[in-house]
């Protein structure tokens, strides 16, 4: 049998399975859920990303339900725009020289419809990953039922894109090393226009603060507001509606109370898994690392992580030396540490730095690099991930 099983249909498990699809392999693609979660998770798409998608003919309906946003900026809360980056500069790069603010559930769902569509893939809904298990032969993956049974599904390889509680990592006893950042992060989606109300406001902009940092991103129907929060707030306080509606008037005093269409607070995680390939199991997306969202990395690098798993794993399965699995787990786990990781770090330092001398230095330094079109551009290149992706031929 040389069906591969994917566990988890979020954009990675997708990703993955379409790669495969396309080169005529077999695919299950395995879902927790009774339907694709539809919740507002990552929105944001780098132009790499969306070069990968175009193999798909994914990228246009993305553009046209999304928002392009050429520019964003580095703030302070209450001097303005402190650097303002123009994507623009990385014409000629790629096809894509902006960042598209675009719900992740839109391209599940495009991909879903498309797969349906092909013979050689099937879905299995309301069965949660519950462990894994292989030999020399094949892999087995046993899943769990919302009345509780189990079944165990059978295939030649397993691709665990099943989040950061990854039930396919713990059965493979791999350590998932790193930190949790100690605020937690609260995500509010608002129909208010911020970008009328802030004078000189980018589509996405991330506000520094040494007392409260936040993040201002724009989707083509609503603002998202990113605010850090103190933990030991009980949650029915820091999500009810009078607390809601006194922090975003921090942010923006506004006469009247804010439109919320969705709110949650979440806790981030620093850390990346200290294997993705074992034997004929593999991890990609969250189940292999997670990080902070400052930056839009993590969606993105779990997207690049399926196009390159599935396309290794396809010439495995057409008879190459499986140890090019193993470039795999050598390729992006040096990317999630040496780049995504850092890069998030690095954004979440320069937002809440707190020593007046050391903040102005780092906000003296990106108005420099703004100002600076060599310095713009390589900047761009690294946040947009476009060099870390080159780089990958280097790595063994």
């Amino acid at each position: 049998m040389n069906r591969v099983l994917v566990a988890g249909a979020g954009p990675v498990g997708l990703v993955a399975a379409a790669c495969l699809a396309e080169a005529g392999i077999p695919v299950l693609v395995v879902e927790a859920e009774r339907d694709l979660p539809d919740g507002l998770r990552a929105s944001t798409f780098h132009p790499p990303t969306l070069d990968m998608l175009d193999r798909f003919g994914a990228s246009a309906p993305l553009i046209e339900q999304g928002l392009i946003c050429r520019h964003w900026q580095y703030r302070d809360r209450h001097a303005g725009p402190v650097a303002t980056f123009d994507m623009a500069l990385l014409a000629g790069e790629t096809d894509h020289p902006y960042r598209l603010q675009c719900e992740q559930w839109r391209l599940t769902r495009l991909l879903r419809d498309r797969l349906l569509a092909n013979p050689d893939v099937s879905f299995l809904y309301d069965a949660r990953a519950v462990s894994a298990a292989q030999d020399a032969d094949g892999v087995r993956l046993v899943v769990e039922r919302e009345d509780g049974s189990q079944e165990t599904l059978e295939g030649a390889y397993l691709i665990g894109a099943d989040g950061a509680r990854s039930a396919i990592r713990k059965s493979l006893d791999v350590d998932f090393g790193g930190q949790t950042i100690p605020e937690l992060y609260l995500t509010l989606s608002t129909t208010f226009p911020f970008h009328e109300a802030i004078p000189g406001l980018s589509n996405i902009a991330y506000i520094s603060d040494p007392e409260e940092w936040f993040v201002l991103l724009r989707t083509a129907s609503l603002w998202r507001l990113l605010l850090p929060t103190d933990p030991s707030e009980p949650e029915e306080v820091m999500l009810s509606e009078d607390r809601i509606q006194e922090r975003m008037q921090r942010v923006l005093p506004h006469a009247g109370r804010f439109e919320v269409r969705h709110r949650t607070a979440y806790r981030v995680h620093e850390r990346v898994a200290e294997r993705y390939a074992v034997g004929r199991i593999l991890l990609a997306g969250d189940a292999a690392h997670v990080n902070n969202p400052l930056g839009g990395m993590g969606m993105n690098g779990g997207i690049h992580d399926a196009f390159n798993l599935a396309d290794k794993l396809v010439e495995v399965l057409r008879g190459a030396d499986p140890a090019l699995l193993g470039r795999y787990e050598r390729q992006r786990r040096k990317v999630a540490l040496d780049v995504v990781q850092q890069q998030a770090l690095r954004n979440r330092a320069t937002l809440n730095q707190r020593d007046p001398a050391v903040r102005q230095a780092a906000l003296d330094d990106l108005r420099r690099t703004a100002e600076d079109p060599v310095r713009h551009k390589e900047y761009l290149m690294r946040t947009s991930m476009i060099r870390s992706l080159r780089e990958l031929d280097a790595v063994a």
